[in-house]
């Protein structure tokens, strides 16, 4: 089991979400968007939605591909099974208000397997609970916030091991 490439990136989520999708697929899901509400991770084929429980707090997102299906991960806050479709073979992972944190490149287009685990989610909840909404905090400044979200002890990371299934289903030019 060989790892192919790995791509990082730190993004904001916006409204508890970051997206990660193939660079063509630019409509959304609201089905799988409330999905993700209870999944923590949910997605369409072209779209995946990674839901935090804080709305400001920078997440580490990284998308793994292997040469082969790799096991469930241990040891982990929760993990569940993904597919993923890529026509381009271009991934992009988006920030919904401040726009794309990165993009990277699969090794080829696609359809793509895997598993989407993270760790860390409930201690950025309670850490931004307990200093951002706290009834205490009071804040003079935009400053004052962005330095107590920037001294987080927490890294809120989500990862996404996937691995080569299929050629991506021909595109219709008649539609």
């Amino acid at each position: 089991m060989t790892l192919i490439t790995e791509y990082r990136t730190n993004a904001r989520p916006d409204r508890c979400v970051i997206e990660v999708y193939d660079a063509d697929a630019y409509e959304g899901d609201e089905e799988a968007w409330g999905r993700a509400v209870t999944e923590v991770v949910a997605g369409n084929g072209y779209h995946l939605y990674l839901r935090t429980l804080q709305p400001d707090l920078r997440v580490e997102v990284a998308i793994r591909v292997w040469d082969d299906p790799q096991d469930p991960p241990e040891g982990v806050e929760g993990w569940i099974e993904i597919c993923l479709e890529s026509e381009t073979g271009e991934v992009v992972v988006n920030q919904l208000t401040s726009g794309p944190a990165g993009t990277t490149r699969l090794p080829r287009p696609g359809v793509y397997a895997g598993h989407a685990w993270w760790t860390g989610r409930q201690a950025a909840a309670e850490y931004y609970d307990q200093n951002i909404r706290g009834e205490r905090q009071q804040f003079d400044t935009v400053e004052d916030v962005r330095r107590v979200l920037e001294m987080s002890p927490v890294v809120e990371r989500y990862t996404l091991d996937l691995w080569f299934l299929r050629d991506p289903e021909p595109v219709d030019d008649e539609e």
